[in-house]
């Protein structure tokens, strides 16, 4: 069984009704990324990026996952299929897919203020100001921030050097360490991009772009996989 490794950015989310702090006025929901996805600013200012991200995960868990979704978690029928993504959405798990690896955490647990490793599953929407983790520290989304580190990069640098076919799907490629791992793709394995508008990449190998948004490109690329 061959191994499907899928890189997934911002894209994908966006045609489930997802903004991201990529939009064209540099807002991220009208607030400026410093303010709310920083550990200064969670030390500045603690109740107002809580609220931000409760919004935000309200707006996650109303959003449904998209016809790209499906159609990467059908992909199991015939491949080992490993989806890195660097959203902080549940999408992918809810459309069924099984291996998915978080590189910038995911909204829907909490976790600990002084020790990310501690993480809960959250009841509803909210993380509450003076709900704390074991340790007695108030508890923050689990959501990597600017100026954090990355702890699963290394796990998905590992992912990428084992693939037999990589798929990139929405995303600019503009965020590091993320944007690095496609260099960790073998110079003979097939690499597809899906976006409508295909980023810059400097790889080894042929590389096939199809200039479509997700919900068109993923599944017309998983239809011809499951075929082969």
């Amino acid at each position: 069984m061959k191994n499907i490794v899928i890189l997934t950015g911002a894209g994908i989310s966006a045609e489930s009704g997802l903004k991201t702090f990529r939009d064209s006025d540099g807002l991220w929901e009208g607030y400026n990324i410093q303010d709310v996805a920083t550990p200064e600013a969670w030390e500045h200012n603690p109740v107002m990026v809580q609220q931000f991200y409760n919004e935000r995960r309200k707006t996650v868990l109303e959003a449904k996952p998209n016809a790209a979704h499906y159609a990467l978690a059908a992909l199991e029928e015939k491949y080992k299929v490993t989806i890195i993504t660097q959203n902080i959405d549940d999408l992918h798990e809810r459309a069924g897919s099984s291996t998915v690896v978080h590189l910038h955490g995911i909204i829907t647990r909490s976790q600990s203020s002084i020790n990310p490793e501690l993480t809960y599953p959250i009841d509803g929407w909210e993380i509450k100001m003076g709900e704390m983790c074991e340790l007695g520290s108030q508890l923050r989304a689990h959501v990597v921030w600017f100026g954090e580190p990355v702890p699963m990069i290394e796990h998905a640098a590992m992912i990428c050097t084992s693939a037999d076919i990589f798929i990139l799907i929405g995303s600019s490629l503009a965020v590091y360490p993320a944007a690095g791992l496609i260099g960790y793709i073998d110079r003979d394995v097939p690499k597809y991009i899906i976006d409508p508008n295909i980023p810059s990449v400097n790889v080894r190998g042929e590389v096939i772009k199809i200039q479509e948004k997700a919900t068109i490109g993923v599944p017309a690329l998983v239809d011809e996989l499951l075929k082969d």
